[in-house]
C-alpha cells in the first residue's frame, strides 16, 4: 500500500503539500468579490469550516500521493462527496486532484493505473451533475423546454471540459510510467546483459584453467614417471627428466597467476598463446616421452586471426595432453623416447584458404570403450568449445584400429 521513498523524496512531498494549503487557505479565506462561501444545505459559518476541513483533507492527499498514491485517491472520492453534499461549490483546494490522479497512473499498481483512468471519467460526470442538474431541475418545473435544451448542452460541454482536464493529468503520469518502465528495462537488460559478459568470461578463465593445469600436470606426470624408471640405469636422464618438470611447473604457474589475475581485474586481458608458442608446446610434449610426428601441408598463409590461433592451440594442448594421458606410449624412459608406430602421436595440420583442419591421432593403452566413457569429461567438451566458439566443428573417437582421432575443422575468420 505504501511505496518506499527516500528522505529527501518524503520531506519535498510534505513541504509542496505545506505549500499548497497555505495558497488554499488564503484563496479560500479572501472572498472575491465580496462574496463568501455559500451553500444551499448548510449555513455561511458551517460552510466555511467544512471548506477549512476538506482543505486540510486534499492538502493530505496531495502529501501522501506518491507514498500511497490509492489512499491519496481514496482521500480525495471521500472528501469530494462530503463537498457535493455539503453543496459547497467548487474550492481551490479541488485542485489537488490533479496531482492525485497524476500519481495514480506514474507510481500506482497497474489496478490504480485504471482506477485512476475511470475516476476521471466518473469525476467529470459527477461535476456536470452537481453544476448543471440542480438548475436544470428548476427548469422542467417551470416546464420551460427551450432553456432544458440549453442547460442540457451546457452539462455535455462540462462534461467533456472536465474529462479533458483530469485525463491530462492522468495522461502526462501514464507518460512518465511508460518512461520509469522503459528506464526499468534498460537496466535490467544492462544487467542482464554484464551478468551474462561475466559469465562468458568465467567460463573462458575456466577452460584455459583447465587447458594449463592439465596439461602442465600430464607432462610433470610423464616425466615423473620416466625418471623413476631411468634413475638406476641413467641418472642422467632422471636429472633431465627434472629439469623439464622444473620449466614445466614454472611456466604453468606463470599461466595460472595470468588467470588469476584476469579473475581479479576483469579488464586484464593478458597474452593469449599463438601459432609460435606451437613449438614449445611441442617440444614439452617430446620432453615428456612422447614421439610426436607433426605434419603441416599446407602452411599457413597471410595473417591468421587471433581467436582462430587460439582455437587452434589450445585443441592441440588438449589433444596431446590427453594422448599423454592415455596414449600407448605411456611408460617409456624419460631419456628414450618410443620410436614405433604403435606409440607415436600424429599431428596433422592443413591451412587452406578458408579453413584449417586438424587431425591428433595415438594409440590407447586402455580399451575403447573405457576411453568412450572419459570422453565426457572436460577436456573433450572444452576442446568442441573451443571449435565453436569460431564457429568449426569437432570429432573425437576411437577407430577401429584401436587409434583414439581428435579432428576439427575451423573457419578462417579473415576468408572473404
Amino acid at each position: 500500500m505504501f511505496r518506499p521513498l527516500t528522505r529527501l523524496q518524503l520531506t519535498l512531498d510534505i513541504l509542496a503539500a505545506t505549500l499548497f494549503a497555505l495558497f488554499a487557505l488564503a484563496a479560500t479565506l479572501i472572498p472575491w468579490r465580496g462574496s463568501s462561501i455559500g451553500s444551499g444545505v448548510v449555513n455561511m459559518h458551517i460552510a466555511l469550516l467544512i471548506a477549512l476541513v476538506l482543505l486540510l483533507a486534499f492538502s493530505g492527499a496531495l502529501a501522501l500521493r506518491r507514498l500511497s498514491p490509492g489512499l491519496a485517491l481514496a482521500i480525495c472520492w471521500v472528501a469530494a462527496i462530503v463537498q457535493m453534499s455539503a453543496g459547497l461549490p467548487p474550492l481551490p483546494a479541488n485542485l489537488a486532484i490533479f496531482g492525485v490522479l497524476y500519481t495514480t497512473a506514474a507510481y500506482g499498481t497497474r489496478r490504480l493505473f485504471w482506477i485512476g483512468f475511470a475516476s476521471s471519467l466518473a469525476g467529470a460526470a459527477a461535476i456536470a451533475v452537481y453544476l448543471i442538474i440542480p438548475g436544470a431541475v428548476q427548469i422542467i418545473g417551470s416546464g420551460d423546454v427551450g432553456q432544458l435544451r440549453t442547460y442540457v448542452f451546457a452539462a455535455v460541454m462540462t462534461f467533456i471540459a472536465s474529462a479533458l482536464a483530469l485525463l491530462l493529468a492522468w495522461t502526462i503520469g501514464a507518460l512518465v510510467r511508460s518512461g520509469l518502465r522503459a528506464r526499468e528495462n534498460r537496466q535490467a537488460q544492462q544487467a542482464a546483459e554484464s551478468e551474462a559478459a561475466a559469465e562468458a568470461e568465467r567460463t573462458r578463465i575456466a577452460r584455459d584453467m583447465h587447458d594449463v593445469v592439465a596439461h602442465s600436470l600430464a607432462v610433470v606426470i610423464a616425466q615423473a614417471d620416466g625418471a623413476r624408471y631411468a634413475a638406476a640405469a641413467d641418472p642422467e636422464a632422471a636429472s633431465r627428466a627434472l629439469g623439464t618438470i622444473s620449466a614445466t611447473a614454472r611456466a604453468a604457474l606463470a599461466d595460472v597467476r595470468m588467470l588469476l589475475t584476469q579473475l581479479r581485474h576483469t579488464q586484464a586481458e593478458g597474452p593469449q598463446p599463438t601459432l609460435a608458442d606451437l613449438e614449445q608446446l611441442y617440444a614439452q610434449v617430446r620432453a615428456a616421452g612422447v614421439d610426436l610426428a607433426v605434419d603441416v601441408d599446407p602452411a599457413p598463409r597471410g595473417d591468421i586471426p587471433a581467436a582462430t590461433q587460439l582455437a587452434v592451440y589450445r585443441i592441440l594442448q588438449e589433444a596431446l595432453t590427453n594422448a599423454l594421458r592415455h596414449g600407448a606410449h605411456g611408460g617409456q624412459d624419460a631419456g628414450a623416447p618410443a620410436r614405433t608406430a604403435e606409440g607415436r602421436v600424429d599431428v596433422r595440420l592443413a591451412w587452406h584458404d578458408d579453413r584449417v583442419e586438424m587431425i591428433v591421432a595415438n594409440a590407447l593403452r586402455r580399451p575403447v570403450p573405457e576411453v568412450a566413457g572419459a570422453s565426457r569429461g572436460h577436456g573433450l567438451i572444452g576442446m568442441r568449445e573451443r571449435a565453436q566458439l569460431v564457429g568449426g566443428t569437432l570429432d573425437a573417437g576411437a577407430d577401429p584400429s584401436g587409434r583414439f582421432i581428435v579432428s576439427a575443422t575451423l573457419p578462417r575468420a579473415d576468408a572473404a
